[in-house]
């Protein structure tokens, strides 16, 4: 019977699974978002934080010793001899290359938020999540154009991401250096499997408002916002994750259900169909667009009854 010494079934051990596929197999490997990988082969196979599992078949484990035994059926003997062989002729590399962070250039803050307040209170937002907001770093008012900033911030709270959006005028647009893999967003207050998804940081907002009207607690999902409309391929099979979905799938593995809350027109509703069938084997995807109006900002302006209007001042960041 072969016999292999136990220092060298404890190195092969060692190795991760991730460490494994990057040096051996790196076309087997396919980044889902944030810090989490899956297999090319098995997508619902999730190797994350140098642990691996495989959900598809509710199996997991910690080293690339661990996946070739039970995921590529291998017999233990061959399965350390694939590792501390390939080990010998090309040692790993364990650091992966850090990749180059843009740098975010935000405009300069105004000393009062209140033409941001007047604005979204206009527009229906209750002004305890303004305030939410405001107080969090998720908002402010810039100088000298008096815009709306929504910030969007990655796992450590570092801002990453900034849309703008004109108090008086329609003016949109991303401050320099924005990583749209991070967006405006406001995870649950408590753990959750459900993540809810609009277009805009204002419909987020609205939404949030809507469920404080009906006495649910506005934290208890998730919500994020898109870094701007996503507009699919022609043909929906070759369309691409929404970066800003696919980060925050990656950094909140225990998200099972997704609500596609988009605009109520031709673009919302095609981005809706790709989107499901995107997600639909991984997630459980639910459709839910505004009951009436283009978006949710409109269907809580017409439950409140607000007109919306605009201010013919402009204000644009240049």
């Amino acid at each position: 019977m072969p016999y292999i010494a136990p220092e060298v079934v404890q190195e092969a051990k060692r190795m991760d699974l991730l460490t494994y596929l990057q040096n051996y197999e790196p076309q087997e490997l396919v980044h889902f978002g944030g810090n989490t990988y899956c297999t090319r082969e098995h997508d619902s196979l999730k190797i994350s934080n140098g642990k691996w599992y495989w959900f598809s078949c509710g199996i997991g484990g910690r080293s690339a010793l661990d996946y070739l035994i039970k995921v590529k059926d291998m017999p233990f003997l061959d399965a350390v001899e694939r590792i501390t062989g390939r080990a010998a002729t090309v040692p790993p590399v364990f650091a992966a290359p850090k990749k180059k962070q843009k740098t975010l250039l935000l405009p300069e803050a105004s000393p009062s938020a209140d033409r941001v307040i007047r604005y979204l209170t206009g527009r229906g937002i209750d002004r305890e999540l303004i305030d939410y907001c405001l107080q969090t770093g998720l908002l402010y008012e810039s100088l000298p154009y008096h815009n709306a900033v929504f910030i969007g911030l990655d796992q450590y709270g570092k801002s990453r991401y900034a849309c703008l959006r004109g108090t008086c005028s329609d003016f949109k647009g991303e401050a320099a250096g924005s990583d749209k893999r991070f967006s405006f967003t406001i995870p649950a207050k408590d753990k959750s499997d459900t993540l809810h998804l609009f277009e805009s940081a204002i419909d987020l907002l609205s939404f949030a408002t809507i469920q404080k009207m009906k006495g649910v607690d506005w934290q208890a999902d998730h919500l994020l916002s898109l870094a701007g409309v996503y507009r699919p391929r022609k043909e929906l099979q070759e369309s691409s994750f929404p970066l800003a979905l696919r980060e925050y799938l990656g950094s909140y593995p225990d998200i099972q259900k997704v609500v596609l809350r988009l605009d109520n027109d031709f673009t919302g509703r095609l981005a809706s169909r790709a989107l499901m069938e995107m997600l639909s084997g991984k997630y459980e995807v639910v459709c839910s667009l505004p009951p009436r109006g283009k978006d949710y900002n409109d269907f809580l302006c017409i439950r409140k009854r607000i007109t919306k209007n605009q201010n013919p001042e402009r204000s644009e960041e240049r």
